[in-house]
């Protein structure tokens, strides 16, 4: 677990907030649920208007925080493989009803929604 993110914390809502907070985090959970194991280039791809460098650091904190696996294959060139972790997967599951909230939100403020690329291999 990183250094950083230890609390002391209020409650539940403070500790669980910790380990997701940052717009990317709540939607590389969402990307692996959705599509399983993805390489970094397909994250990235997915997740259009985040920055290689700010991908790559919640990548980085996820993995500490045991949300996401990082597989390393010994290949030339090296490939990378990312996927939910049991504690990821369940956090993800939580995440639910704020997505639905955040859906009831889109529509009730008729809210604009970016196009998400077909990611599909």
């Amino acid at each position: 677990m990183s250094s950083e993110r230890v609390g002391p914390y209020i409650c539940g809502i403070d500790a669980a907030l910790d380990v997701v907070s940052g717009k990317w985090k709540g939607l590389v959970l969402w990307e692996l649920h959705a599509h399983g194991i993805r390489r970094f280039a397909e994250l990235r791809r997915a997740l259009p208007g985040v920055s290689e460098k700010m991908l790559a650091q919640h990548l980085r904190q996820m993995e500490e925080d045991g949300l996401i696996n990082r597989r390393v294959y010994a290949e030339v060139p090296p490939r990378v493989e990312y996927s939910l972790t049991e504690a990821g997967s369940s956090l993800n599951d939580a995440l639910g009803p704020l997505g639905e909230w955040g859906r009831a939100r889109i529509q009730r403020e008729e809210l604009h929604v970016v196009p998400v690329p077909d990611t599909a291999i």
